[in-house]
């Protein structure tokens, strides 16, 4: 890949973002030093490497490299027969530690990850490194007793002459001749030996070996004679420990430098796993998706130039723009075409869409994903060229023209059917009509070479020849006249419009040297203009009419969902109420077989006959009826019965199976009696028979014992937003309805707020005394927005 090229398009940029992400230095630099994947497949395989990483991430957003380290200068001094410290032992152990940790979490993923865990299972293990260093290290860098006998040994003995000299040197703080001649009470070091302050007058009768004295001179440092042996012995001791520490410190450098490779293989597999976890974190960051990278398909045909590239970038952002002021562009190549020609007015996007599309085509095939919308696509270039002079770009880097030409020069050279080159202003910087020639020269070049071709330009000329030539497309970017602002918005099909006689107009010029101008103009030219200016004008309409269209039809469908979530939960609802009403009624049955076999037992007891049993069990038979019909879910609700049901009318079930007396009504559903069964159901889940209907000939009130009730007030109250006072009166009212139409329960929809509506109602559900209990609805109906009441029976 050319690395001018990269340069140009800014990917070292994209680099130095994407190695922030890095969790140690080595991924860093494998990030800063990433390049362009020398095939297909090997791109579209770090393009999965990423989507893995980025689903281990959001699975487990604490996975990673963590407690890893860079050791390479490690194993080079280990390598050398150099002694490693114990904070460096510790940073190999916590490096292989990490490596075993992640590597153990990837194998339990292989079957979702499996690049993953491929990388993980080259991992080696280093056998005995981390047990060793373990051993042999504290946590806190410090060597222990437990990395040899002979040290445990040494500490030990260390230990017993240390308290024998200190109890020693306090003996000799009170005791004649030192008691009188200390300058103070205290034992001190000097050169790594205990030594006692002594006045420097009394230095004849305090007896010793004189190690330092005062800056003054009045003090004397001391060791006295008398422990002289044991402050030798001390200090041998100390000497054979910091051996002992450098003979283990050598031992374990020794097993590090003879397992390096191992380490350093697993220190290269870290590193490359925290790459794809970085590219994860950025990708997350740019908000970006995975493009599809395709092979190119060249024409076979004799004498076709096409090279069978794709490139369709829809939404692409510029990755470092702030996407809060960038507009995404739609960049796409028909399939006949592999060469865009953009024309605009300056600062308009020109040359941010042509770095927008080498440096996306740089990022996926880095296997990064991209800031594009879903179905973007993109050929595999197994190069990529630019020529970019930006005088209004990003990096207000300015060339000559000969450095143009030059670079161009170099392009020419090493571009083929299988590269991508990008040129901006192709021709700038020398004579117009030069320019423009050499320009058309140029882009002809390349054409007829079958190389994938971006170009941006001024010069008519190009318009032209984007319009004649087959396999080349025009494109523009948008200008606003009325607010005299690029728009940003890429048009593909379209040449540029030359807007200076409309801007010169808006900003003030006098309109006789406008038309002046316009005068001079040939009018072929003119009228091409004014087609332009029509065909922009009905394609900025289509667009809005798209949009619009797009934003009802998302409107639309989320409308659709949400109703569709709303009917299924009312679906569930309505079944968990049957099949609650299935499991009372069925408590019911039990306790009448009971109540009917006490009766049997006690009427055969008294030789009395059974009738009252035999019409218990016909009741029973009544409700087992009903009960053995299985529930079932309704897929489309019928209609409505021919006419307003009322209370007392005689219908049929649909959902059941069976008749039952309608006992009370609400705004959509009615209560049914079925025997000594109460069911409530929706309108049009009822229909409505005849008197002749009812079972046995009996009339509706003898089939169903049901007296004629007050119409219901329905099941639920909306108090929501009332006032205090109305929403008191409407409640009392309600109330009395509900109990007296037979009504099981009510809902009264007080809604949270500050919680005046809501202590209201429970304080007036306290004072009734056919209200039995009172509760908050379930969450998913209302929470303590809902007070339900439930009535005593009648």
């Amino acid at each position: 890949m050319d690395e001018k090229a990269l340069q140009t398009l800014e990917f070292p940029k994209v680099l130095a973002r994407l190695a922030r992400h890095a969790s140690f230095s080595l991924s860093a630099e494998r990030a800063a030093a990433l390049r362009p994947a020398a095939s297909l497949a090997e791109a579209q395989r770090w393009l999965a490497l990423t989507g893995e990483a980025r689903g281990l991430l959001k699975a487990q957003p604490q996975i990673g490299v963590g407690g890893a380290r860079d050791m390479r200068e490690y194993l080079r001094a280990a390598g050398r027969g150099q002694a490693l410290a114990a904070n460096e032992l510790l940073d190999v152990k916590g490096t292989l530690v990490a490596g075993r940790t992640l590597v153990r979490q990837l194998v339990d993923e292989a079957a979702e990850r499996p690049l993953l865990a491929e990388i993980a299972a080259r991992m080696p293990s280093p056998a005995g490194v981390v047990d060793a260093i373990t051993k042999a290290i504290s946590p806190r860098a410090e060597i222990l007793d437990s990395a040899s006998s002979k040290l445990a040994s040494i500490r030990s003995e260390l230990g017993v002459v240390h308290e024998r000299l200190l109890a020693r040197m306090q003996k000799l703080l009170t005791s004649e001749p030192f008691a009188k001649a200390l300058q103070e009470p205290i034992i001190t070091q000097r050169d790594g030996r205990y030594v006692l302050p002594i006045k420097a007058d009394s230095r004849v009768r305090a007896k010793g070996v004189v190690h330092d004295q005062s800056s003054s001179g009045a003090t004397l440092f001391i060791e006295p004679l008398q422990v002289v042996e044991l402050n030798n012995r001390w200090r041998e001791l100390q000497l054979a420990e910091r051996d002992e520490e450098k003979r283990i410190l050598m031992e374990l450098s020794a097993l590090v430098a003879q397992q390096a490779e191992d380490i350093t293989a697993v220190m290269q597999g870290l590193a490359e796993l925290d790459l794809n976890f970085a590219r994860a974190r950025y990708a997350e960051e740019l908000g970006a998706r995975p493009v599809e990278l395709l092979a190119m398909q060249p024409a076979r045909a004799e004498g076709a130039r096409h090279p069978g590239v794709v490139v369709r970038l829809f939404g692409a952002r510029h990755p470092l723009l702030d996407p809060a002021s960038v507009v995404p562009l739609d960049i796409e190549l028909f399939p006949e075409n592999y060469c865009l020609v953009i024309t605009g007015p300056n600062t308009g996007g020109k040359t941010v869409t042509l770095k927008t599309v080498g440096l996306l085509a740089l990022m996926s095939q880095s296997g990064l994903h991209i800031p594009t919308a879903v179905g973007s696509q993109l050929s595999y270039f197994e190069a990529v060229h630019a020529d970019i002079g930006d005088e209004q770009s990003i990096e207000q880097s300015l060339s000559t023209f000969s450095g143009h030409i030059t670079n161009i020069i170099r392009i020419l050279k090493a571009a083929d059917q299988r590269s991508l080159v990008i040129l901006d202003e192709l021709g700038a910087g020398t004579d117009p009509q030069e320019g423009a020639a050499l320009a058309r020269g140029l882009l002809d070049h390349l054409v007829k070479a079958g190389i994938t071709t971006f170009v941006a330009t001024h010069y008519p000329e190009l318009k032209d020849y984007a319009h004649a030539t087959p396999g080349v497309v025009n494109a523009s970017v948008e200008f606003d006249l009325k607010t005299l602002a690029p728009t940003y918005h890429l048009v593909v099909g379209l040449p540029g419009r030359s807007n200076a006689l409309a801007i010169a107009t808006r900003l003030g010029l006098p309109k006789e040297i406008v038309e002046a101008a316009r005068g001079s103009i040939d009018p072929d030219e003119l009228r091409s203009e004014d087609l332009l200016d029509e065909i922009h004008r009905e394609r900025e309409r289509s667009r809005q009419a798209r949009a619009r269209a797009e934003e009802a039809q998302r409107a639309a469908q989320s409308l659709q969902a949400e109703l569709a979530a709303r009917l299924e939960a009312i679906e569930d609802e309505r079944l968990e109420i049957l099949e609650a009403a299935r499991k009372e009624s069925q408590a019911e049955l039990e306790a009448l077989r009971a109540e009917a076999g006490k009766l049997r037992a006690q009427l055969a007891r008294a030789r009395q006959p059974l009738q009252d049993v035999q019409v218990v069990q016909r009741e029973i038979e009544t409700l087992e009826e009903p009960l053995e019909t299985p529930i079932r879910r309704q897929a489309v609700p019928e209609s409505a019965p021919d006419r307003p049901l009322r209370l007392g009318d005689l219908v049929q079930v649909r959902s059941l199976g069976h008749r039952g007396v309608v006992i009370a009504l609400g705004e959509g559903d009615a209560e049914v009696q079925i025997g000594a069964l109460r069911a409530r159901a929706k309108l049009g889940d009822l229909e409505l028979l005849p008197d002749s209907a009812a079972p046995n000939g009996e009339s509706e009130r003898g089939w169903s014992g049901v007296q004629a009730l007050p119409q219901s007030p329905g099941t639920e109250l909306q108090l929501r937003g009332q006032r205090y006072e109305d929403a008191l009166t409407q409640l009392d009212r309600y109330l009395d309805q509900a109990y007296a139409a037979g009504l099981p329960s009510a809902r009264i929809v007080h809604g949270k707020g500050t919680g005046v509506l809501r202590d209201m109602v429970r304080k007036e559900l306290g004072k009734r005394n056919y209200v039995e209990r009172y509760d908050y609805a379930l969450p998913h109906e209302g929470g303590e927005g809902v007070t339900v009441a439930y009535f005593r029976n009648q």
